[in-house]
């Protein structure tokens, strides 16, 4: 049978105190904390077991317990995520990150009575200047890992760019904000955080900086990019990932269309005849049913016309791409879910006393999301391969006529819009 010192070889010492009789508390301590990382260990390698996956190094997490605290080393899987629930839950970075950031109102001076009443209800009246200093080094070492990790170990074809606005205390006075977010999809289906920053103005030279960030940090083979139609962006994307397609997002650009309606019937006209044209099956319908949108426009909304023939080439660039990934191409509504996120998290705050606490909430919530998507592919396997599949024929022309195309695409748009409009009535 094994001695107490040798099932603790990371321990051979006996913890003692000065009197000299044992620490039992500190020995049971190590005890856990060694048996705990050795199941951890175990579990790893039977999911990396048949050279399906592999390890890739650890990420440290503390535990509080009866007997102390000890620290969890949990393994890191080169692809997908392993995470012990059955011994410790998630760390809530995001409610973590609101705590940091309302401390430090408090700090400044900064905060408001409805501030106020909601650090109440957080308990941050009873934290202490270290606990607060801690938890930020906490959440400030998890975002700086998250943006400081190689990027270079696959392709990502799929990108996608957006900037939200958050009021922050910069140089003594309150502005808006502009938070940059960059999520990619990897050759394997793979949803990852790219990249994020605190910007002074959503331009060219923030768009630019930004993306050359995460271009050095490994990001290639990129071959679409998803964002708004921003022109200091474009000319970003244009500049740093060359030979990429940009795709115009289709819901940014049916607000956009709405937008040079006057009435508000006229606003619901117009979405109604652009927004079937994006749900076509097949590239040569939807090329026709955005011609015969854009007629239509012509006659209801001449400027939302001319917006709409100027967009088409990016706006159907994804009908480039295997009609399995239109769906997630052609908007940004990934990005979208993500703002919401942190629009959602940011009003507890309200104003943000400085762009570091706002960085670290940010960051906060771009980790956990990071996490979640960690847990299921994006894009099936099978599915993302298809873009690279040499054999996937190019796009074929359609057999039918020109004008007997029209016409289906013309009766495909009246219908949708009656129906909408019965929708309406009922």
């Amino acid at each position: 049978m094994e001695s107490l010192a040798e099932s603790m070889p990371g321990h051979a010492a006996m913890p003692r105190f000065e009197d000299g009789s044992i620490n039992l508390r500190e020995l049971m301590r190590r005890l856990a904390e060694d048996v705990v990382n050795a199941i951890m260990d175990a579990e790893a390698d039977q999911l990396c077991a048949g050279g399906a996956n592999s390890r890739n190094g650890y990420r440290e997490r503390n535990l509080v317990t009866c007997v102390g605290d000890i620290t969890l080393r949990i393994p890191k899987l080169r692809t997908g995520s392993f995470f012990p629930e059955d011994v410790v839950e998630r760390y809530q970075r995001v409610d973590r990150a609101v705590v940091a950031a309302v401390a430090e109102m408090y700090a400044t001076g900064t905060s408001t009575r409805k501030v106020q009443r909601v650090a109440e209800k957080l308990g941050i009246s009873r934290l202490s200047k270290d606990q607060v200093s801690a938890i930020a080094q906490n959440l400030d070492a998890d975002v700086a890992e998250l943006l400081g990790r190689d990027l270079g170990g696959s392709r990502t074809p799929y990108l996608w760019l957006d900037a939200t606005y958050v009021k922050c205390r910069r140089d003594g006075r309150v502005a808006s904000t502009a938070v940059v977010t960059a999520i990619g999809c990897d050759e394997g289906g793979w949803r990852r955080v790219l990249g994020l920053a605190v910007v002074d103005t959503e331009s060219y030279d923030s768009w630019a900086g930004f993306l050359r960030g995460i271009r050095d940090r490994g990001v290639h083979g990129v071959q679409l990019v998803t964002s708004d139609a921003h022109k200091g962006l474009i000319r970003a994307i244009e500049e740093v990932f060359q030979g990429a397609s940009w795709q115009r997002c289709a819901v940014h650009l049916m607000r956009d269309c709405m937008r040079e309606a006057g009435s508000r019937s006229l606003k619901r006209r117009v979405g109604r005849i652009m927004s079937p044209v994006f749900r076509a099956k097949d590239a040569a319908t939807a090329r026709a049913m955005y011609h015969v949108a854009c007629d239509m426009l012509r006659d209801c909304c001449p400027r939302a016309a001319d917006v709409a023939e100027e967009a088409e080439p990016d706006a159907l660039a994804y009908l480039a791409f295997p009609p399995s990934h239109w769906k997630r191409l052609r908007t940004n509504n990934l990005q979208e879910r993500a703002n919401r996120e942190i629009k959602r998290r940011s009003r507890v705050v309200q104003v943000f006393p400085s762009e570091k606490s706002l960085e670290r909430l940010v960051g906060a919530v771009m980790c956990e999301l990071d996490e979640q998507w960690s847990e299921s592919r994006y894009f099936a396997y099978g599915k993302i391969q298809e873009l690279y599949d040499k054999r996937r024929a190019a796009e074929a022309a359609s057999e039918r006529p020109a004008a007997e195309l029209e016409e289906a695409a013309r009766k495909m748009i009246v219908a949708s819009m009656e129906l909408a409009e019965k929708v309406d009535a009922a």
